[in-house]
């Protein structure tokens, strides 16, 4: 018997389907889930769920919930984290303050001044689960689903010896996409996708072995399509290759698309895909949820049939492959660059095709991305780094450089007011920064 642990299992819609997902593989059936967060009321209602998909299926597993995180990773074969570090009123000051010196954010938990003072905050949690899982369960495969997911990988991933590594949606999401525009099956689609978290470009995309990038060229000229994603589409017909993550995502990790009004009206207001382009819409939905979200459990709870089909989570698979019945799976995941992106900095961490199998995590040689693809990589990757290196040394310092060379930020201010901008989004974090003993 297997035991899976979920960290931060409150993500009540993520953790169900990735839970259904896990339990459709009979050599997963039997295992232990063990729910672990902070939030009683959370983490009684995931518990329930979890248990109507137990009846549901007639599973022999079991389902174990707790706010201790040594009792739900003891043992564990399989780690999943879904945690936020700081809630809605911490991370709306991550975007606030940039506002107001006129770097335009969208939705702050990638990279750039918000994503890294995310990260600021997150980084040492991170390390301390990690820590108990080198104590409690050294062996386990973890599995992050935390955003900035790039910044935590390389933190985890440098000063840990677990073995972690991140997933994204948005590598399966836009291919899917793409499939849907040319009217192609999905499992006729073959792709190799590189790069960094969020701004991975599909280097292949192929249907039936035929390169298929004219006919996602020829179907942009639909409004329809154009419209749906206008910052990836306007990247695409300007560099040659499509990026994983979203339109409004991608508008904020570059210079193009909303250093000036003008701008950002043209490309980022009217998009008809997920995302739009204003941070007080997705702020607006976020505190929405933190009223709505019991509604929404409950009339799950409440419906009495449960779809226990598969579904296509990364996870579940991977959890088969390394702890399962060995079956071999590959994604897309965060790792370190040791040899894998020849033009991208040594050791940064980057989104490249991974093998699960029973052997572990096996990360592929990519080779060198095109150019004009590594030269935006680089800039995004090497900000990581110092960020990164600040948050482990307590170094602000590091931290102001990181945010110095921000794409966006350094197309719209001067050092003097990124340095002004940093010291305030400093002085809004101090209570969850302990690590930094000052900030000028």
């Amino acid at each position: 018997m297997k035991k899976i642990a979920f960290i931060g299992a409150g993500s009540f819609g993520f953790t169900r389907v990735l839970v259904k997902d896990i339990l459709t593989f009979p050599a997963l059936a039997d295992c232990t889930i063990a729910l672990m967060d902070i939030d009683d009321e959370r983490l009684e209602a995931i518990k329930t769920a979890v248990e109507k998909i137990i009846s549901a299926g007639n599973y022999p597993a079991k389902v174990i919930a707790t706010k201790n995180r040594a009792e739900a990773l003891e043992g564990a074969d399989g780690v999943v984290c879904t945690i936020l570090a700081g809630g809605v009123q911490v991370w709306r000051k991550d975007i606030e303050i940039p506002k107001k010196y006129g770097v335009d954010i969208n939705v702050g938990d990638t990279r750039g001044p918000s994503g890294i003072f995310r990260a600021l905050r997150t980084i040492p949690v991170m390390l301390d689960i990690c820590r108990d899982i080198e104590k409690y369960c050294p062996d386990a495969v973890f599995l992050n689903y935390t955003n900035p997911m790039a910044m935590l990988c390389r933190a985890m991933q440098g000063q840990s010896k677990v073995k972690v590594t991140g997933l994204c949606h948005s590598v399966q999401g836009t291919a899917h996409m793409l499939a849907q525009w040319i009217g192609a099956p999905m499992e006729e689609i073959t792709y190799l996708c590189a790069g960094i978290n969020h701004q991975a470009f599909y280097l292949e995309y192929k249907w039936n072995g035929k390169d298929a990038y004219p006919l996602i060229r020829e179907a942009m000229k639909k409004p329809e399509i154009y419209n749906e994603e206008i910052v990836r589409n306007e990247m695409f017909l300007h560099l040659d290759y499509y990026v994983t993550e979203s339109s409004g995502h991608n508008s904020e990790y570059n210079a193009w698309f909303r250093k000036r009004p003008d701008l950002i009206e043209k490309y980022c207001t009217h998009g008809t895909g997920w995302n739009p382009g204003h941070y007080a819409f997705i702020l607006d939905e976020y505190l929405k949820r933190e009223h709505t979200w019991k509604n929404e459990i409950n009339e799950w709870l409440a419906e009495e049939k449960v779809d226990l089909d598969r579904g296509h989570e990364y996870a579940a698979y991977i959890f088969n492959a390394t702890i399962g019945d060995g079956t071999m799976f590959e994604f897309n995941g965060n790792v370190r660059n040791f040899g894998l992106i020849d033009n991208l900095p040594e050791g940064c961490c980057v989104e490249v095709p991974v093998l699960a199998s029973k052997r572990g995590l096996d990360p592929m040689h990519v080779g060198p991305l095109p150019e004009q693809l590594a030269v935006l990589n680089n800039i995004s990757a090497r900000c990581e780094e110092l960020a990164v290196e600040g948050a482990i040394s307590g170094d602000p310092r590091k931290v102001f450089h990181a945010i110095c060379f921000d794409p966006l930020t350094s197309a719209v201010l001067s050092l003097g007011e990124i340095k002004s901008m940093v010291d305030e989004m400093f002085e809004a974090n101090k209570a969850w920064l302990p690590q930094f003993k000052h900030f000028t």
